[in-house]
């Protein structure tokens, strides 16, 4: 498994770090690891705008939309 090296953390930062993982009891490498887990993980706001870009057809009009959600509500 890859190691990630990160120099001149500021020392409030790594305390306040540390002190997280504390904590939930675990290392700081432990915590470290699952939130890096979790922010690869975390889609961007390009990526889901790049998504629904690629998404093609169910273009309709205000008025078509309007009239469907009419339409809709009335069956009800």
């Amino acid at each position: 498994m890859p190691n990630v090296l990160v120099r001149d953390v500021p020392e409030e930062v790594h305390s306040a770090l540390q002190r997280k993982a504390e904590q939930r009891h675990q290392s700081l490498q432990q915590y470290l690891s699952t939130e890096l887990r979790h922010l690869a993980a975390r889609r961007s706001i390009a990526d889901v705008l790049n998504d629904v870009e690629d998404q093609r057809g169910g273009r309709v009009g205000f008025a078509t939309a309007a009239a469907d959600l009419d339409e809709e509500r009335s069956a009800r």
